[in-house]
């Protein structure tokens, strides 16, 4: 490790940014570093502005990508080496109002129905019936899980930030039949690893691009036409709930937003809403 990243690293640290944050700014760091083939300390700030054009409109980089990189070079720059670049001040992530895909209960389960391994289709149900992100599925902790209150704690959620969600009884049991074919102490879904050791002893959880792939996979064999992923499942989860008459704020608790902006997206998406606008746009043209 150079000196440059551990000092990158060390401010991220004391600045209070979690693992994954630390991660994923470095990485925006060194691809910076790795487009000029030099130190990122030697980079100029015209040659800021360029690079940031081409991730925009060579590598056309999504939203949520360009902000990683934005904030991680700008973290770098200014809290790392203290310097003031006026493209820093100038750039922003390019706004997106797309709505994502939903998938239906019936979707969900035949998508479920075709995983084939266990410890994969038991991952996915459980980020299904809990609402979760990828990682926080992959990283669930036997003390995570709760049973007398029916409540699953996700620690260490995006922002490092905690929170309990209700666990469902069925979800409960599936979990617990899994964890009785491999004891691990720690992990629900322990990874086996390159040496392929056994899971009980396994120090690392199961990898997320695993969990990913045996969903796409399902997803194919399921013919959804839908541009779905791993995350699918939690906005579905969402907008299920909403359907379901559950408090928008109560779910917003569950996801882990800090604003019911964020969450208030899923009124768009339910079956119930689009049903409300049709029939009122088919009362105002039944009068002409």
């Amino acid at each position: 490790m150079t000196d440059l990243r551990k000092r990158m690293i060390e401010t991220l640290q004391l600045r209070g940014y979690s693992l994954r944050t630390q991660e994923c700014y470095v990485r925006a760091v060194r691809q910076l570093a790795e487009h000029y083939q030099k130190s990122p300390d030697l980079i100029s700030d015209e040659e800021l502005r360029d690079y940031f054009l081409h991730i925009k409109n060579v590598k056309k980089y999504s939203r949520a990508a360009s902000t990683i990189a934005i904030c991680g070079i700008k973290f770098f720059f200014e809290k790392t080496l203290g310097k003031q670049f006026t493209t820093l001040e100038l750039v922003r992530a390019p706004r997106e109002k797309k709505l994502p895909a939903i998938l239906s209960v019936e979707e969900v389960l035949a998508i479920l129905s075709l995983v084939r391994l266990p410890r994969y289709r038991i991952c996915l149900s459980t980020i299904y019936s809990c609402g979760l992100r990828l990682q926080e599925g992959t990283h669930i902790q036997v003390g995570d899980i709760d049973s007398s209150r029916g409540m699953l704690h996700v620690s260490h959620g995006k922002g490092g930030k905690d929170r309990y969600v209700p666990l469902p009884q069925r979800t409960l049991e599936l979990l617990r039949e899994y964890w009785k074919t491999h004891r691990n102490p720690v992990w629900m879904f322990p990874s086996e690893g390159k040496d392929h050791i056994p899971l009980k002893q396994s120090s690392e959880p199961i990898h997320k691009s695993s969990v990913q792939d045996a969903f796409r996979a399902a997803l194919k064999e399921a013919k959804i036409n839908k541009a779905a992923s791993v995350h699918t499942l939690r906005h579905s989860w969402a907008t299920h709930l909403l359907e379901a008459g559950v408090n928008l704020r109560l779910i917003q608790e569950y996801l882990g937003h800090s604003s019911p902006q964020t969450t208030s997206i899923y009124t768009h998406l339910t079956a119930r809403a689009e049903d409300l606008g049709r029939a009122a746009i088919n009362q105002v043209m039944d009068k002409l």
